[in-house]
């Protein structure tokens, strides 16, 4: 790896190795390529090691919890061109992940979780230049069991609640292999997906999805996503409506309201035309489909800004975000880096708040030392939780690097405090006190 294109090489594997925000596997090795036909050895793997002082929820002993992820996602893609270099693609992968050790800090898994299962199977078509008025490759369609995102992932960020075997029991299976952090399974069970017009300007995606997920009650939904992509950022507006639930998971899960659910989000990402600025803000309102949860409001705003002329080239960003009672954050996840959308490394993985019921104030600060090094620091303040009791309040200090060691390993550690207002006996999550909890995990992605 040339040191020149190290750092944006190690963020791409990053995001996709923990936001999974990727469509495709995050390293391809080509096959074979001639006369328009091309096929790829797809290959994405990577591990964690996790540990918490304190266990939250589920995870109701008392002694922290010490345990290991990893996935490994294989398998082949392929295009083959046609007239005026329309194209059909596709991509089959399997994907096998387990989770050892103690379970997570949550009581999400048990550490005895394991599988290897299909993960994608897609099939597409785009249309090169086939189609002038819509520009290059303007309309593409696309089939079968994929990864989908919209935006940043505020609600829609792939399939990826991936739950083990620690909370099955009574008829309920939630079991998808474990590897929880890392949200190893992302792609949703069954889509349609029609994208239409170029990198710029106007352009939209139509979606149905169906997801498998028992976390997410099997969830069907469908929508549209409209977006003016400029030089000075994006405007998009989104609709998504739920079409059909698992009714025996969506009723103990409190989700039944998601059959009908209508939700419709305002949103901007970009830099208004000022170089080393960066703002971006959604806004969501949602319908609930019945009067299981109560019609709901949620929207943050958030500035940053580089500091391109000095040593590290350091970033600040501030974000303020509010979620009413009965906000639905759908199928939320990890997008433009940590802290988006999983605010916080205990309070959205295993603490709660998770994106519902809360007020939340985040600051970042990012440098990057060298080319293959990035540190950072996240700071997180949640308030106006749990109906107004304020039982999950808390603040949490994360400090992370992010590190190219070579072409074939990246390495990011991470070391969190977690500051609880209560313990579980007050309202809140954390078993047995309301300690400072120290955290740590540490991230190795494999490039093949």
């Amino acid at each position: 790896m040339h040191n020149k294109n190290a750092m944006p090489f190690a963020r791409q594997l990053l995001t996709a190795a923990v936001a999974l925000s990727l469509a495709g596997p995050a390293a391809a090795y080509n096959l074979y390529s001639k006369d328009g036909t091309e096929v790829n050895l797809d290959i994405e793997a990577i591990a964690g090691v996790f540990s918490s002082e304190e266990n939250y929820l589920y995870d109701t002993d008392r002694g922290g919890a010490d345990w290991q992820e990893a996935y490994i996602k294989y398998g082949v893609s392929g295009s083959q061109t046609l007239a005026s270099d329309s194209a059909l693609f596709g991509g089959i992968n399997l994907l096998s992940s387990g989770t050892w050790g103690d379970g997570d800090a949550g009581g999400f898994t048990s550490g005895d979780e394991g599988e290897t299962d299909l993960e994608d199977a897609y099939l597409g078509w785009r249309s090169g230049s086939l189609l002038p008025a819509l520009g290059d490759n303007g309309l593409e369609l696309s089939f079968g069991r994929q990864n989908f995102s919209i935006g940043d992932g505020f609600l829609i960020n792939g399939d990826s609640l991936n739950l083990g075997d620690a909370l099955n029991g009574g008829g309920y299976d939630f079991d998808r292999g474990g590897a929880y952090w890392l949200a190893a399974r992302k792609a949703f069970d069954r889509t349609a997906v029609a994208r239409i017009g170029g990198a710029e300007g106007l352009r939209a995606d139509l979606f149905w999805l169906e997801s498998d997920n028992h976390a997410q009650a099997d969830m069907e939904l469908a929508g549209v996503n409209l977006e003016h992509v400029g030089a000075k950022g994006t405007f998009a507006l989104a609709y998504i409506e739920g079409l059909d639930v698992n009714d025996k998971y969506a009723n103990a899960l409190g989700y039944s309201g998601r059959d009908g659910q209508e939700t419709l989000s305002l949103r901007y990402q970009g830099n208004a035309g000022v170089e080393n600025l960066f703002l971006s803000g959604e806004y969501v309102n949602q319908d609930q489909g019945d009067n299981s949860r109560r019609d709901a409001d949620a929207w943050y705003l958030e500035a940053g800004w580089t500091f391109a002329d000095l040593p590290w080239s350091p970033s600040v960003n501030y974000r303020y975000a509010e979620f009413d009672e009965d906000f639905d954050p759908l199928f939320f996840g990890f997008n433009r880096g940590y802290g988006t959308w999983f605010q916080g490394e205990v309070a959205a993985n295993y603490a709660g708040p998770f994106n519902s019921d809360a007020t939340v104030q985040h600051l970042g600060i990012k440098a990057s030392p060298t080319e293959t090094l990035s540190i950072g620091a996240l700071f997180f303040d949640f308030s106006d939780t749990a109906g107004g009791t304020d039982a999950l309040d808390g603040q949490e200090l994360d400090l992370y690097a992010e590190w190219v060691v070579s072409e074939h390993l990246i390495l990011s550690p991470l070391v969190g405090f977690y500051s609880p207002d209560n313990s579980d006996a007050e309202g809140g999550s954390q078993i047995g006190n309301d300690d400072t909890n120290t955290y740590a995990q540490l991230l190795a992605i494999v490039p093949f």
